[in-house]
């Protein structure tokens, strides 16, 4: 029984290392919407509206790697902004 093909070797090894690489950037986006939702509950609105900005890079860079889906990625800054807006009002 021979062993694997060279090429389905180094598909798997592609594979693996989109695999790192998209689990990195979806880290980082989970990573930034709780650094946003942390400052909104302490109502900082100066720090908050840094902090939503950079998730909302994060957001459209993952979403046009086509790490995360388009929709999920406009939902996300959808709601955020809407936390962000509300926590504006009430100031």
């Amino acid at each position: 029984m021979a062993g694997k093909s060279s090429s389905a070797e180094k598909r798997h090894r592609q594979s693996e290392e989109r695999r790192l690489r998209n689990k990195a950037v979806k880290s980082s986006v989970r990573t930034s919407a709780r650094k946003f939702t942390a400052l909104a509950q302490k109502k900082n609105v100066g720090e908050a509206e840094a902090a939503l900005k950079d998730m909302i890079k994060k957001l459209d860079t993952a979403s046009r790697k086509g790490i995360i889906k388009k929709n999920a990625a406009s939902r996300k800054k959808s709601r955020m902004q809407r936390l962000f807006n509300s926590l504006k009002t009430a100031q």
